[in-house]
């Protein structure tokens, strides 16, 4: 196992040394023989004791400096590996190896065909572990010797000609003079005609650059092969073969754990057997399965007596107090942050980023990212190739990040332990501050995008659907803080998260996903924030009240709406007082909805003309209910300008769909028609398929009411109706199509399928509560029903 001698020559300072003190020894006597004529005896004999002990010093130095140099080589060197020239072993066993049996054992396994395999993976997570037990594994493969070398020395990687410096020692060759590349080159290759022909494993740990080693490959063309452990960067280099490392899985971790626990010192009875406890599982996992923290924290539970559930405890208490609480001092805390090696590696931006991203549970992207952690995004791009590097963080759909799952919790600890409580509130408000703003950027894009708002006031390049899309689970973690978080809150993080819940809902509204606006609108109730301040509840309720009118409940929306009036300014009771009053109208009670929408408009600012419009808009719909024509028509001509020079198109087309009505009943069929056209045309450029459902209805219904003979073009409209409302949930609108297609079917002659609607239409009325629509299907299918106009 003893690499080949090679003879030795003298070093170069023995020789000068040796040199010089002969030729001291020689211009001593010349010198003396000189001045011996002129000097007395005595001088004579004071110059040759000179010479005599110039010669003795170099002499003696020449032979202190080789003996120096023997004893180094036959001593082992400072890595802790004997050089080539000793009999001693250089590779170290692994101690309380655990877990990465059958992983060691595929290293072996690649090692027979490859000349180079790296074991990599992130920092700390046993890539040494795995390289050395897989080398030891392997001893009988590689009977002319194994070699060792640490790469990391004193916590400091070495460089390149260090590394080289290092290998020769062990090798017995000419280390490189400088770090040039060609003396570089030169002691590689010097190192590769040692190796060549010989089976030798050179085992090089902790390798953090590929710098260190790329001199090394290919390490030589026949039996010589060379194991790596490090990082992933090492993948990249042309001639390694990369083994993954990850983590150990549960059941190895809870291993480590046991045996750490089995070898200290104290043995305590009557304590559980880790491999048994279910909360020995759920601490590995709180350490992320990093085998450094699970073995000393295994080890220190053991050696105290510590509970395993008290540990648990303690780690999620670290890892779920809110950020903008204090957490209790934890012995456990300390010695599982003290044991994170790879964390201690990273730069200090990137462990105080690493720790701002585990305050959010979901992806963030990098606008997001950088507003949270207060840099620029160049840098923050920089900070997170760092973390994605050592394997803390992972990259999500949309150019977004998040710690990796596993070791979240491992982050919160890191968070909790140093940053303090006001740098974590700080950072939540950022982050809170950021969503808001961007939200109601992209709830104007909703409503623009809807035909609520001009099309001027679109954000360029800007999709409103695909920017909530992204980050809803991000919003909807943010808002939906468990009841009373809220009041715990500093004061400037409580109004951004309000304005934020109402920029959400108004998206939710937009989606029609009912069910998670409701959700949103009861985590607002349920915080005592909406009792301390009246408008806040009152907004809730009034969200509530129209989330409710959408799902047809009337009776529910008017008991909301109600509470809405109560509690809202003035501006907010003009809106609740609206939607109260269209509620009323559902139900109808025509004059007591008539009393709200007055006051409704008495209360609307005159500057807020959108408002005014909206106003005009629920009276001329009430006073067409009351067949006070002429006051609705005056009403919903007013609304329809008001919106035409707003730009909302989504007003437009809804006063145009009751001016249908209107006219038709006035007997203006031209009028009607143009009305109806006018509407129809609003409602294909606004992303408003309920809406446009509602126009088509009415313009069939009109039409079969005053135009008999467009019995045809009346069903095109009516089957379209329907078509739009397929997938919804069946309510008094798709009873009404129903019924009236079954009457555009009946004027066509086709008895058999008028007969098929009108029954499917007596179904859902009676289901939806429409006992008119019920009656007038049942009418149908006993031969007495006739068309008539429908006024929706």
């Amino acid at each position: 196992m003893t690499p080949r001698r090679r003879s030795r020559r003298p070093r170069p300072l023995s020789v000068l040394l040796a040199v010089g003190g002969m030729a001291g020894a020689a211009i001593s006597a010349v010198l003396g023989n000189v001045t011996g004529n002129l000097l007395s005896e005595l001088s004579v004999t004071v110059l040759g004791s000179a010479s005599l002990g110039l010669a003795v010093i170099g002499v003696a130095a020449s032979f202190l400096v080789e003996w120096r140099r023997h004893q180094r080589e036959q001593s082992p060197t400072d890595d802790g590996v004997a050089p080539a020239t000793s009999s001693a072993p250089t590779l170290p066993w692994p101690a309380g190896f655990t877990g990465r049996r059958g992983q060691a054992e595929a290293v072996v396994a690649m090692l027979a065909p490859e000349h180079a395999v790296a074991v990599v993976g992130r920092r700390a997570v046993g890539t040494s572990w795995c390289a050395v037990q897989a080398a030891n594994l392997s001893r009988t493969d590689f009977p002319d010797g194994q070699y060792y070398l640490d790469l990391r020395r004193g916590g400091r990687a070495r460089s390149p000609q260090e590394v080289l410096i290092a290998l020769a020692r062990i090798l017995g060759t000419v280390a490189p003079r400088s770090g040039s590349p060609d003396d570089l080159a030169d002691a590689a290759d010097e190192l590769r005609g040692q190796l060549d022909g010989r089976k030798v494993l050179l085992v090089l740990d902790n390798v953090d650059s590929p710098a260190q080693v790329r001199q090394l490959l290919p390490p030589t063309a026949r039996t010589c092969r060379l194991l790596l452990a490090g990082t992933g960067r090492l993948a990249a280099l042309d001639g390694v073969v990369a083994y993954w490392l990850a983590e150990p899985d549960v059941d190895d971790a809870v291993e480590m754990f046991a045996d750490a626990g089995a070898a200290t010192a104290v043995v305590r009875s009557r304590r559980p057997d880790p491999r048994t406890d279910p909360a020995v599982r759920a601490i590995v996992e709180s350490c992320g399965r990093q085998p450094r923290a699970v073995t000393e924290l295994g080890r220190r539970t053991a050696q105290h007596g510590w509970r395993h559930t008290d540990v648990l405890h303690a780690l999620r208490r670290a890892a779920d107090t809110p950020p903008h609480q204090r957490a209790g001092v934890s012995p456990v805390t300390g010695l599982v942050i003290a044991r994170d090696t790879a964390y201690q590696a990273l730069t200090r931006e990137a462990r105080r980023l690493l720790r701002l991203l585990s305050l959010s549970p979901v992806p963030l992207d990098r606008a997001t990212i950088a507003a949270l952690a207060r840099r620029r995004p160049y840098r923050v791009a920089a900070l997170l190739d760092e973390l994605a590097d050592a394997a803390f963080v992972v990259g999500a759909p949309g150019d977004r990040y998040e710690v990796r799952p596993l070791l979240a919790p491992y982050a919160r600890v890191h968070l909790r332990e140093a940053e303090p409580v006001h740098r974590r509130v700080s950072a939540q408000a950022r982050l809170t501050r950021h969503l808001t703003s961007r939200a109601e950027q992209h709830v104007v894009g909703l409503a623009v995008a809807a035909g609520a708002l001009d099309r001027d006031h679109r954000l360029p390049d800007d999709d409103p659907y695909g920017w909530f899309d992204l980050h809803q689970e991000l919003l909807l973690a943010v808002v939906k803080v468990p009841a009373g978080a809220v009041e715990t809150l500093p004061r400037r993080v409580r109004g951004w998260w309000f304005r934020l819940a109402v920029a959400l809902c108004g998206w939710l509204a937009h989606a029609e996903r009912l069910g998670e606006w409701e959700e949103v609108c009861r985590t607002v109730l349920a915080n005592p924030t909406s009792q301390d301040r009246p408008e806040i509840a009152g907004w809730a309720h009034n969200e509530l009240g129209v989330l409710r009118r959408r799902r047809h409940d009337p009776y529910g929306a008017v008991a909301a709406l109600s509470l809405a009036v109560a509690g809202r300014g003035r501006r907010g009771t003009a809106q609740a007082r609206m939607n109260l009053g269209l509620a009323m109208l559902d139900l109808g009670r025509t004059a007591e909805a008539v009393e709200h929408l007055e006051l409704s408009r008495r209360h609307r600012a005159g500057a807020d003309r959108a408002g005014q419009a909206l106003s005009d808009l629920g009276l001329g719909a009430a006073r067409l209910a009351r067949c006070e024509l002429e006051a609705a028509h005056d009403l919903l001509v007013r609304a329809a300008n008001t919106f035409r020079s707003l730009g909302n198109s989504r007003g437009h087309a809804a006063a145009l769909t009751n001016l249908v009505l209107v006219h038709s009943a006035m007997g203006e069929h031209l009028d009607a028609a143009q009305a109806r056209r006018a509407a129809l045309r609003e409602y294909e450029s606004v992303g408003d398929p309920t809406n446009r459902a509602v126009a088509l209805l009415n313009a069939g219904a009109t039409l079969l009411g005053t135009t008999p003979g467009q019995a045809r073009q009346a069903y095109t409209l009516l089957s379209e109706s329907r078509r739009l409302r397929e997938g919804a949930r069946p309510d008094a609108g798709l009873g009404r199509t129903l019924l009236h297609l079954g009457d555009a079917a009946a004027a066509l002659g086709d008895a058999a399928e008028a007969r098929r609607h009108w029954a499917d239409a007596a179904v859902i009325c009676e289901a939806a509560g429409d006992d008119d629509g019920r009656q007038a299907a049942d009418a149908g299918l006993n031969g007495a029903r006739f068309p008539q106009r429908h006024l929706g």
